[in-house]
C-alpha cells in the first residue's frame, strides 16, 4: 500500500500507531521533524495513523501542527490541559491508537527517521524493540554518565540496556496494555517490559547529526533520577514480594535495636550503670519500634497481593502443546 494510501487509510484496518509525545524539549519546526519520520513510515507500506500529543499547551509550536492539519497530513492532535509528563502523555496517545504495533517516537532530532523501519521489523522476534543510537556521538562527559546510568540500572534489576534515553520504540499492542506508564517511567520500558516475560530487543540505529542538548541538567533531575531507579527497584523486584523488601529492612532495623538494649541491660545489671539519660536507650527503642512497623507493612503488603493476586499476570505464554501434537506457538510471547 502506498503512503498517500497508508495515511487515508480509515481507523478499522491501522496496523501502525505512531505517538508522538511533546514536552518542555521538542523541535522548533515539528513540521520537518514530521516529514522524516513519515518518510520511514511510508517505506513500511502498512496504513498508519499518527498521534502526537502535547503535554500541555504549546503555543511555540501550534503554528507548525496548523499547518501539517492544513496540508491535509493524516495526523491526530492531543493536548492535555497541563503537563503531565512525558510517559502519561504517551497513555493518553496509547488509549485513542487503533493499530496493532505501536511506535513511540521523541518529538526532537534523535535519530533519522529512515531508522523507524528497522525497529518495526524486529518485532518479528520480539515484543519490543527499543532503538539504540550508535556509533553515539557526544562528549566524554555524557558518556561517562551514561554509562554510570546504565550501570545501576543493570545492578539494581539485571537488565542491561545501553540506551535508556532513546524515545525510539516499537511495540506490539498488548505490551501497553499490560504496563501502565506513569511518571517518568517511560524510560524504564525495556526494563519493565522484560519483567513482565516480554522479549526485549535492542536494535542499532543511526543517530540524527541534530541530535544535540545544549541546555545543562539541574541537580534536581539527578535526585530525580535516581530516586526513579529505586522505584524501578522495587517494582522489578519486589511487586509481589513485598515482604522480602520490608521483611529485609524490618528485621535488621530490630536486630540492631535489639542489640543495643542487650547491650544497655548487661551494662546495667553487671556494670551497675544508669540508664537515665542516656541517648542509646532512646535509639534502640526506636529501632525495635521501627522494625516491627516494617515488618508488619511487609505483612500488610502481602495480604493485598494475596487479595489481588489473580488480577496480576506478569508472565507471558509463548508456545501450547496440546494432546495429538498440536502445537500452537504465540510468536508475539516472551519465552518463559
Amino acid at each position: 500500500m502506498s503512503g498517500a494510501a497508508g495515511r487515508a487509510a480509515n481507523e478499522s484496518n491501522v496496523e501502525l500507531s505512531v505517538i508522538m509525545p511533546v514536552g518542555r524539549r521538542h523541535a522548533p519546526d515539528i513540521g520537518a521533524l514530521y516529514a522524516q519520520y513519515r518518510a520511514g513510515l511510508e517505506a513500511l507500506g502498512a496504513p498508519y495513523e499518527f498521534i502526537i500529543v502535547l503535554d500541555g499547551p504549546r503555543p511555540d509550536i501550534a503554528a507548525g501542527l496548523q499547518r501539517l492539519l492544513a496540508a491535509g497530513e493524516h495526523v491526530s492532535v492531543i493536548t492535555l490541559t497541563r503537563g503531565f509528563g512525558e510517559a502519561t502523555a504517551l497513555m493518553a496517545g496509547f488509549e485513542r491508537a487503533c493499530g496493532r504495533t505501536i511506535v513511540t517516537l521523541p518529538a526532537y532530532h534523535q535519530i533519522e527517521g529512515a531508522e523507524t523501519v528497522k525497529l518495526v521489523r524486529a518485532l518479528g522476534s520480539a515484543d519490543l524493540a527499543i532503538g539504540r543510537r550508535w556509533p553515539r556521538a557526544g562528549s566524554r562527559f555524557e558518556g561517562a554518565r551514561r554509562k554510570l546510568f546504565h550501570w545501576l540500572i543493570a545492578s539494581v534489576t539485571g537488565q542491561r540496556c545501553n540506551d535508556l534515553g532513546c524515545g525510539a520504540r516499537a511495540m506490539q499492542r498488548r505490551v501497553l496494555e499490560e504496563i501502565a506508564l506513569y511518571g517518568d517511567q517511560h524510560r524504564f520500558l525495556p526494563v519493565l517490559a522484560s519483567r513482565h516475560g516480554f522479549r526485549v530487543v535492542e536494535v542499532d540505529v543511526r543517530q540524527s547529526p541534530r541530535d544535540r542538548y545544549q541546555g545543562g541538567y539541574p541537580p534536581r533531575e539527578y535526585a530525580h533520577r535516581v530516586l526513579d531507579i529505586f522505584t524501578v527497584f522495587f517494582l522489578v523486584r519486589f511487586t509481589k514480594k513485598p515482604l522480602r523488601f520490608f521483611g529485609m529492612l524490618g528485621a535488621s532495623t530490630f536486630a540492631v535495636g535489639a542489640a543495643l538494649v542487650a547491650w544497655l541491660a548487661i551494662d546495667r545489671l553487671l556494670f551497675l550503670r544508669p540508664l537515665a539519660d542516656r541517648p542509646a536507650l532512646l535509639l534502640s527503642s526506636l529501632l525495635v519500634v521501627l522494625g516491627m512497623q516494617l515488618f508488619a507493612l511487609g505483612l500488610l503488603g502481602e495480604l493485598i497481593i494475596f487479595t489481588h493476586a489473580r488480577a496480576l499476570n506478569d508472565y507471558q505464554v509463548a508456545e501450547v502443546v496440546r494432546y495429538g501434537g498440536t502445537t500452537t506457538a504465540n510468536t508475539n510471547s516472551a519465552v518463559l
